[in-house]
Order: structure tokens, then sequence, then C-alpha cells
């Protein structure tokens, strides 16, 4: 698919003024309530849908199933970066009234971050067939890792790269407010808010690989895969705003995201062999089926926890 530069421009100046208008309202820095962020995912969500239809009348029905397959799929991911969002904030005690700041600078990082990884693994995946095989493998021990290690136990401290800055730049263990660097006692130091920051980027770095071979595995169009990744991250903030309380009643969420990352792995692998790659129209069935499963299956269990002692 043969995108214009016109349409990379176009496509970040719309992007820079959503995220222009959502940094303007929510200057104030205040606490971000239920109604505001499911306001605001329904914002984004609408903005995502939209693109599909834009895409599929300018670029036809193929492209826009790829992009709706590749968004659907970076969506369901970004519910367990809520979860490690969640944990980091509860972990650094990050204000409330802070929280949109860190995730607004985080998206605006990943969606660069994620860029050239998408530029590098297609490029990859279409000078060198084998690096198919690599990206299949390592998405579906992904899966196998999310599905049987999914609670394995986290210190967001103990981040390589959480340690490499407090190394480095000097650091100050407290909140100044909203601000990302301070002066104490006459030096310019970078708060505690900063090393949040830069716990949620490297974290998301890591989810990154997952996803973005995720969506590679479905289609190889830069422009396709990015407008995937960015729409489903743009609306990451007001998805964590939604669902921080709510996250509990997902317990089986994982082992349908850890199928979907095996599934692409498999179809990666499949699109160098003689089966080639799986039509569009069956991916988004998988994906669509797989979440409904899961999610149902979630809230049934929980239901039935919840009745248990009432029933006693």
């Amino acid at each position: 698919m043969s995108v214009p530069l016109w349409a990379w421009l176009a496509l970040c100046l719309v992007i820079a003024a959503m995220l222009a208008v959502d940094l303007f309202l929510h200057r104030d820095n205040h606490v971000i309530g239920f109604r505001e962020a499911a306001i605001w995912s329904a914002v984004w969500i609408a903005a995502g849908l939209a693109f599909g239809v834009v895409l599929w009348l300018w670029q036809g029905d193929e492209a826009a199933g790829a992009y709706y397959a590749g968004y659907l799929i970076e969506k369901a991911l970004s519910v367990d970066n809520v979860f490690v969002f969640a944990l980091i904030f509860s972990y650094f005690a990050v204000p409330a009234a802070y929280q949109h700041k860190v995730l607004f600078w985080g998206v605006v990082g990943a969606l660069l971050f994620r860029l050239g990884f998408i530029f590098v693994g297609a490029e990859l995946l279409e000078t060198f067939f084998w690096t198919a095989y690599v990206f299949g493998v390592f998405l579906v021990y992904t899966g196998w890792k999310m599905a049987f290690r999914h609670d394995a136990e986290t210190h967001p401290d103990r981040n390589l790269v959480v340690r490499l800055v407090r190394r480095v730049i000097p650091t100050d263990a407290r909140y100044h407010g909203d601000k990302l660097f301070a002066r104490v006692d006459g030096r310019r130091v970078a708060t505690l808010l900063f090393v949040v920051l830069v716990a949620v980027e490297a974290t998301d770095l890591i989810f990154a690989i997952d996803s973005v071979a995720a969506i590679l595995a479905i289609t190889t169009s830069t422009f396709i895969v990015w407008t995937a990744n960015a729409f489903a991250v743009l609306g990451l903030r007001s998805l964590y705003f939604c669902l921080a309380g709510l996250l509990r009643r997902f317990v089986h969420l994982h082992y349908g995201l850890a199928f979907l990352l095996a599934f692409a792995g498999v179809k990666l692998i499949l699109s160098e062999t003689p089966v080639g790659k799986l039509p569009v129209p069956l991916t988004l069935g998988v994906i669509v089926g797989t979440l409904a499963l899961s999610v149902g299956w979630s809230l049934a269990s929980t239901r039935r926890s919840a009745e248990r002692p009432a029933a006693r």
C-alpha cells in the first residue's frame, strides 16, 4: 500500500491537534472522574473507528479490514498496559491529580518510539523472509509467558531504565507538584514524577515490541500499523481512568490476550509458508471472538465469586 507524504503529514497534524486539545483541557491537573474518562474514551474510540471508514473510502476494504484488526488487537493489549500502569502509580503513590500528566507524556513518547519500531520491523520483514519466523516465535513465546506467568511480581523501581536514570540524573525522591524537574538546594534535579514517567515509558517499550509485532503479522504497511497503534494508544489515558477500578473483574482476560499474541505469531510464520497470509476477515473474527469469550468468562467468574458469600 503506497501512501503519499501529504497523508502522513495530515495524520501527524490531526494527532498533534487532538493531543493539544487534550492537554489544554487538562492543564489544571484536576482528578479525572469516571464520567469524564468515559466521555473521552468514547471520543477516542469514535475517532479510531471513523479513521477506519476514511481508510475504507480511500484505500478499499482490505486496507480498512487490516486497520480494524490491528486497532482491535492493540486496543485489547492496551488493557494489559492499564494493569501495569495501575501498579506503577500505586507503587510510587502518585497523586491522582498528576496521573493524567504522566500518561499524557507517556503517550507522546509511545507514539514516537513505536513509529521507529514499526519502520524497522516492516523493513526487516520485507527484506529478510526469515524475520517472520523470528517474530512469530517471539510472539508465541510472549503469549505463553502472558498466560502462565501473568501474576509474576513486578517491581517498577528495579527496572533497568529507571535505575539507569537515577544513577545518571540527580533525582529527588519527592514530588514537587506536577513538575518533572525542580531546583533543590540550588541545583536542578529530576523529581519523583519524572522517575514515574520513565517507568511508564520503559514499560510501554516492552509492550510496544509485542503489539507492533502482532500488527505486523496482519500487515506490513507502515501507515496502517502506525495508525492502528496511534489511535489505540491515544485513548490509553482515558481507558486507564475508566478501567483502573474495574480491573479486578477481568480475571481471565490475559488468557485471551495470550491467545491473540500466539495466533499473531502463528499467522506470521504461516505467511512465509505455502499456506500464505490468512484472510483479514478470518483474523478479525478470531480477534473479536477471543475478546468476547475472555471478557464474558471473566465477568461470569467474578459474578459467581461475588454471589458465594451472599449465599452463605
